[in-house]
């Protein structure tokens, strides 16, 4: 259990923790229970949670008990640790339902049962029966303005242009309390969290100190930034989301394939549970050929099977074969398409003496029968790969019903014929 840490100090994960001797020590001594915690601000986790709740899973694999928070109590107030302006306050039907979709996805990724079977926990729980005077005596007393002042997460935000509320900066002592709480009821002896959350992590270690007189520790990791200076987790189309309704499974992978090669072993050694010796490998048959991008499709794979499943990461590779290579096309490949790129189910007697004008204006590729004639005879459309070079040739279909169209390079559209 003790190399637990050296594991996670390999990869990287590990940026600020406690007395180091004393963790090694508590690590060693047997299982540990733990917590992470993840505030309800949507209806589904992104891939930069994932670095925390694998953090728990390695945790878990090691034979320590993990404890996942989902804060349905300080997700009413929201963290301000990286922001620089107020979060909008949420209504508790809304924080219910995201709690219910955030639990949701994390007993896909963590082990319910065993020896060491992770929970699921929500700190509203035990703070909806906290009386204002009971939290300002039993926690408030124990932490100075001074102290919490002090802290990064607030002194940034008292400095910037609008400030902090008093909402905001009771957050931190409403996680403190949260791992009093644990501590007292799961004898829970680390948290776990982001280099942001230091200054949270610490005032609940000092809590327990000052209430309860004993030694609780924190571990964190480094925030996730990409090579290019650009946020983690973002695209042109906002944020990566776990949820395949938000995010499709392909576009969860194709992130992951178009990572840039300053960033994929870290990557893969933060968000895979591929060992160290095993990522070394593949970096360096990487290197051998990076034109080949093995080592992102490792990745891309790894992390669309934990969130997704295999079936799902087999339909992206397909989709992916379909879409950007030149294949041999099959009613499995086209069938993977579905869902990622638009499609028009028409009848065969539709197809008339014009067969691609009539499916490419039946779709929308062309605006037009004359936009589809003049788009055709300058060479820019292809069905199911090939080039169409009349519009009296045929629609040739795939298991006698599908068709890929394409105009340009990008313009995908499948038809369906019934």
């Amino acid at each position: 259990m003790a190399d637990l840490f050296d594991d996670l100090r390999a990869r990287g994960l590990v940026h600020g923790h406690t007395d180091e001797a004393g963790l090694h020590e508590l690590l060693g001594s047997g299982p540990v229970t733990l917590y992470l915690g993840i505030d309800p601000s949507a209806d589904s986790l992104h891939v930069g949670h994932l670095v925390g709740v694998l953090a728990l899973r390695r945790f878990q694999q090691a034979g320590h008990r993990p404890l996942a928070l989902v804060g349905g109590a300080t997700g009413m107030i929201g963290d301000p640790s990286g922001r620089s302006d107020e979060r909008n306050l949420l209504d508790a039907d809304t924080l219910d339902a995201n709690v219910s979709a955030i639990s949701a996805q994390l007993r896909g990724l963590l082990d319910f049962s065993g020896n060491s079977a992770a929970r699921l926990v929500n700190n509203f729980d035990w703070t909806e029966s906290v009386t204002l005077i009971d939290f300002l005596r039993d926690v408030g007393k124990h932490a100075t303005v001074n102290q919490m002042a002090a802290k990064d997460s607030v002194r940034s935000r008292m400095e910037g242009e609008h400030g902090i509320s008093y909402t905001e900066f009771s957050y931190m002592l409403l996680q403190a309390f949260d791992f009093w709480w644990l501590h007292e009821h799961h004898r829970c002896r680390l948290q776990l969290g982001g280099s942001d959350q230091w200054g949270n992590i610490t005032a609940g270690i000092d809590l327990i100190r000052r209430r309860s007189g004993a030694v609780a520790h924190g571990l964190t990791w480094p925030l996730m930034t990409r090579a290019d200076g650009a946020k983690f987790g973002k695209t042109a189309d906002g944020t990566v989301w776990l949820d395949a309704g938000r995010t499709l499974p392909f576009e969860l992978h194709q992130y992951f394939v178009n990572t840039d090669d300053g960033d994929v072993e870290r990557l893969l050694l933060h968000l895979t549970m591929l060992p160290v010796a095993q990522v070394a490998e593949t970096m360096a048959a990487h290197a051998a050929a990076t034109h080949e991008r093995g080592a992102q499709r490792t990745l891309a794979d790894e992390i669309c099977t934990l969130v997704h499943g295999a079936a799902a990461t087999e339909q992206a590779r397909l989709a992916a074969e379909v879409l950007f290579g030149e294949p041999v096309l099959s009613a499995a490949r086209l069938e993977a398409v579905r869902g990622i790129v638009p499609e028009t189910v028409m009848e065969a007697s539709a197809l008339g003496s014009e067969p691609v004008v009539d499916a490419l204006v039946a779709s929308g590729v062309c605006s037009s029968r004359s936009d589809a004639r003049r788009t055709i005879t300058s060479g820019a459309i292809r069905v199911n790969g090939q080039r169409v070079g009349s519009p009296v040739d045929r629609v040739d279909l795939v298991d006698d019903r599908y068709a890929l169209l394409q105009r340009g390079r990008r313009h995908r559209h499948l038809l369906l014929i019934d």
